[in-house]
């Protein structure tokens, strides 16, 4: 095929346990799901070893500092492939903790496996590994416990969850985070375990009250509108609230869409998404049966 369009979709940490530290990075014990917010990612073919990124909403991002075009160029040197052109059409905020920057490598290294004919996932997930910390799980998605720095997948049984995700109106640096937690000299916690444990016997609310993230109070203290988002979240009575990655976004387990849809619209001063999580479905459809080199996957 010559172009492959596919959904890059975000993810949320249900849970986040700092574990400790090794290589100079931090590691985690955490519980992800992707969730049905996604980027549009257009891969097409080329004929040289070039490959070019264009983006849609989110800002102006650097060439260098574009971790879809580094994605790009390190596919096609690993595989040696021709390059590709990738459009990507933003829709995960950036900075929130949603994984954005990840989808888009997942997104890429996927497309790009799909026009060269490249199926050892394997290698692939290896590769995306390096280029982001959730980047090796974005690549199949669905619900998992991750472990190291993310590069340990367990997948698990997939569960239906809804979530009003709010977003404080500042952000929170990956890194600034992670330093403000050492300087805390916090100690990790042990949710993971246990929320998982509740998922597979299928109590969700049980599992939700397990919800929560080693990083909270360093974001806080980084930018209070992040617990101010977090408390205007709790006050609608959800299964559990937590907040993603190393922030900034938090969000609010409910039983149902509707309860989301009811806590949104009394929801003041913040930004606010309804989202469900999602299993990626690995399907592939033509998108016009005249043009058999052209292909979807969901």
């Amino acid at each position: 095929m010559n172009t492959v369009r596919l959904h890059a979709y975000a993810k949320l940490n249900l849970t986040l346990d700092i574990t400790g530290a090794a290589g100079g990075y931090h590691t985690l014990d955490s519980l992800v799901t992707t969730v049905d917010l996604c980027d549009r990612v257009t891969v097409k073919r080329r004929k040289d070893k070039l490959s070019r990124v264009f983006m849609h909403g989110g800002g102006e991002i650097l060439p260098e500092e574009n971790n879809a075009q580094r994605a790009a160029d390190a596919f096609s040197e690993k595989f040696q492939t021709p390059g590709a052109d990738v459009i990507i059409h933003k829709n995960i905020p950036i900075g929130a903790g949603m994984g954005g920057s990840s989808a888009d490598i997942a997104g890429v290294i996927a497309g790009m496996g799909a026009i060269y004919d490249v199926s050892d996932m394997g290698a692939m997930k290896s590769l995306a590994d390096t280029l982001g910390s959730d980047a090796g799980f974005l690549l199949t998605g669905g619900l998992a416990r991750l472990r190291g720095r993310g590069e340990v997948v367990e997948p698990l049984p997939f569960t239906k969850l809804y979530f009003l995700v709010v977003f404080p109106r500042g952000g929170v640096s990956t890194p600034a985070c992670f330093a403000r937690f050492d300087e805390l000299h916090s100690e990790g916690g042990a949710r993971t375990e246990q929320a998982a444990r509740e998922l597979a016997a299928g109590n969700v609310g049980w599992a939700a009250k397990w919800f929560g993230n080693d990083l909270f109070d360093a974001a806080k203290t980084i930018d209070p509108s992040v617990e101010e988002a977090y408390l205007a979240a709790k006050s609608f009575s959800p299964l559990g609230v937590s907040m993603t990655g190393s922030g900034s976004a938090v969000f609010a387990c409910f039983e149902n869409r509707e309860l989301c849809a009811w806590a949104r619209s009394r929801c003041r001063g913040f930004r606010t998404a309804i989202v469900e999580s999602v299993l990626p479905q690995k399907k592939r459809k033509f998108t016009n049966l005249f043009a058999l080199n052209e292909e979807t996957e969901e």
